[in-house]
């Protein structure tokens, strides 16, 4: 009798098995290649713009210090999540444990939290740099820079450090497949039989809080640029000036399109195919990271010469 009482006894799981797009095989196979080239591309691309803006003594300024910035959050998204991805599709590894899978969490949600508000950081850069360009020099300092940087590291690490503490304590008993490429922090907690309410509200309020202020202020910075370009009378300081600002306005439309396009296909879930969230949520993770610093690279004059200059030196 005591035998048959513990046989239906939940007994609390030690690790997670990520169900990426088993269902449809052939998703595996066709995206293996795109995506391994995209990480290829989105790892090289940032590292080559790394060694630049290390080597180059023209490009330590503040502005570059930032993109620096950028390339290393980028880096760091990229290499938690698709490697992972990628052993799944190639090799089956399904399984993930349960410090594993809460760390991916924590550094998905930090991290792109501190890269949107990298992003808005930069827009008062460029804010700065084109309404009031005589005081740029004495208020975009490399003091600015280190305070902006412990701002976006202490700012994001406290408000999402929350998130994978509250999918932490939750009992997990029985089910173990998460409906995922990644630890989702939702996609992990419906996988418990206790009241998730806290996890989604505070997924909520936290993501828009931190991203939606993020958006604003810099939708404000560029209203305010856009204004006093308009005001320019100097024969080509228009394009001059919207070409300085050009290339990071194109990012972080590029950003912000991605992820609505996610939110709203997830809050469609029921009209499209499951696979179509799980995919944009990878796609998120990688093709940011590999256009960063090529559209960078393409459209900032000074880093496009630190490059030649540099590949003059190994050649």
């Amino acid at each position: 009798m005591t035998a048959r009482q513990n046989d239906t006894i939940p007994i609390e799981i030690s690790v997670f098995l990520l169900n990426c797009f088993v269902r449809s095989a052939s998703w595996q196979l066709r995206l293996s290649l795109p995506l391994s080239l995209l990480f290829l591309l989105a790892m090289g691309a940032n590292i080559t713009l790394l060694i630049t803006i290390k080597l180059e003594a023209s490009l330590h300024e503040p502005m570059y210090y930032l993109l620096s910035l950028l390339s290393l959050l980028d880096i760091v998204l990229c290499l938690t999540v698709i490697p992972k991805v990628m052993a799944i599709f190639w090799f089956d590894l399904r399984p993930i444990s349960f410090s594993a899978c809460f760390l991916q969490m924590f550094i998905m949600n930090c991290f792109l939290a501190m890269e949107s508000c990298t992003f808005m950081v930069m827009a008062y850069d460029r804010y700065v740099a084109i309404c009031h360009p005589l005081r740029y020099p004495s208020i975009v300092t490399d003091q600015f820079v280190a305070k902006a940087i412990v701002f976006i590291l202490a700012r994001n690490v406290l408000l999402t450090l929350p998130i994978p503490f509250l999918s932490a304590r939750l009992h997990y008993c029985g089910r173990n497949v998460i409906e995922n490429c990644l630890c989702a922090n939702m996609s992990v907690s419906r996988l418990s039989s206790d009241n998730i309410t806290i996890n989604r509200l505070y997924q909520f309020a936290g993501g828009w809080t931190l991203l939606g202020s993020d958006l604003i202020l810099i939708f404000l910075s560029y209203t305010f640029i856009l204004k006093a370009v308009l005001r320019l009378k100097a024969e080509g300081a228009v394009t001059k000036a919207l070409s300085t600002c050009g290339s990071h306005f194109i990012l972080i439309l590029f950003f912000s399109t991605i992820l609505l396009v996610f939110v709203l296909t997830h809050m469609a879930k029921k009209k499209v195919s499951p696979d179509v969230p799980v995919l944009l949520n990878v796609l998120h993770h990688v093709i940011p990271t590999a256009l960063n610093p090529i559209v960078y690279g393409v459209r900032t004059q000074e880093i496009k010469e630190g490059l030649q200059r540099l590949l003059k030196r190994v050649w």
